[in-house]
């Protein structure tokens, strides 16, 4: 079902009573449906959201890792995924017919996603495969709508994440002699750098034109990439690491591949959530770290490791705002929709879809 569709479709409006409750009453309530519910219910909750809400969540990781947690738990009906559109949209892709994926908030988004919808995809595809005939596999980050996930399965590609987009693009370059990297060119740039592809060898698509940005020979181009970007990734800046290198002279600085190249190659690390979590998870107590990725991870992480120096890597970083729709209003008002046998906010993914967005995936956990 189209967004616009499923927006229309679902009560997106949250009762004004939900706005009028303590955070105690809220919690209470929500803890008492949770008892009440059992194994039938199930909430992940992404690294990104609240505490508030990462508190109530029965498994805490990154969309692809919290989609197949939900596959593999059959015993629960709900599914409640706190996170964004594009992760539920895999849940239930990933999920039986009989279970029921709901977003508490249908605002829940990404705006790299929302960068490459399927018709800019479509029109994209056509004047690319007129320019550079059958030469071209497309790869799509998971931060993507299931239509994009469908037209890559669909025409031979796969999805990819940050922590396995060097094996994925290695794997593409065994099938074609082009990859077209979907919804986000910083990660797409960094990773095929990283595997020896040149920047000359790389072009820019961009959805708004319809025209391809290189000025060099095109038959040289191997890694043609999405005009799209992480909204808060993007916003750190070599600035921000110029400062804390000043600042900090003896602090590490791990940042995501969603960051500019520039920022990444100043850098001390650079890697998935999974790996910023895990790498300061195993550091050494005293040791000091300016993190640049969203904003509510890097407070958690300062909370959970009270033994070492940690700071953002720009302190005025906000919270992703799509990202952190979900609260506890919004959890309360779904949970309380199930206990009244009206579930809210349903996410379905058509079959025809849901079929070749699988076939992208699975093409993709073959080789992780």
């Amino acid at each position: 079902m189209h967004l616009l569709k499923q927006l229309t479709q679902s009560s997106t409006t949250i009762p004004k009573k939900y706005l009028h409750l303590s955070k105690q009453e809220m919690e209470y309530n929500i803890r008492q449906i949770k008892n009440q519910l059992g194994t039938s219910l199930f909430i992940p909750g992404h690294h990104y959201q609240k505490d508030e809400v990462i508190q109530f969540a029965d498994a805490v990781g990154d969309s692809l890792q919290l989609a197949q947690v939900s596959e593999k738990n059959s015993a629960a009906t709900y599914i409640v995924f706190c996170g964004v559109h594009f992760m539920a949209e895999t849940a239930d892709i990933l999920t039986t017919d009989e279970q029921i994926v709901l977003l508490p908030d249908m605002r829940a988004g990404c705006s790299m996603a929302d960068m490459a919808d399927i018709y800019q995809t479509k029109r994209a595809w056509e004047k690319l495969t007129q320019q550079f005939g059958d030469t071209i596999l497309p790869l799509t980050y998971v931060n993507s709508t299931a239509a994009i996930k469908s037209f890559v399965g669909k025409n031979g590609g796969a999805t990819v994440t940050s922590s396995n987009a060097h094996t994925m693009i290695k794997w593409a370059f065994t099938q074609k002699e082009r990859i077209l990297f979907l919804p986000d060119q910083h990660l797409g740039r960094n990773t095929a750098a990283d595997i020896g592809i040149h920047l000359t060898e790389m072009a820019v698509w961009d959805p708004i034109h319809d025209e391809l940005l290189f000025s060099g020979n095109p038959d040289k181009i191997k890694v043609i990439l999405w005009k799209g970007h992480c909204s808060v990734h993007e916003n750190f800046t070599l600035n921000n690491i110029e400062y804390v290198r000043k600042q900090y002279p003896n602090m590490k600085i791990i940042v995501h591949p969603e960051c500019k190249k520039e920022v990444v190659d100043a850098s001390d690390y650079n890697g998935s959530t999974k790996y910023i979590i895990e790498t300061i998870e195993q550091t050494e107590p005293g040791t000091a770290w300016a993190i640049g990725t969203e904003m509510n991870l890097v407070q958690r992480l300062i909370n959970n490791h009270p033994d070492k120096e940690i700071i953002s890597l720009n302190p005025y970083m906000c919270p992703c705002l799509t990202m952190n729709r979900i609260d506890l209003p919004h959890l309360l008002w779904s949970l309380e929709s199930i206990m009244e046998g009206t579930p809210n906010n349903q996410i379905i993914v058509p079959e025809d879809i849901a079929a070749n967005a699988r076939i992208a995936l699975d093409r993709m956990l073959e080789r992780a």
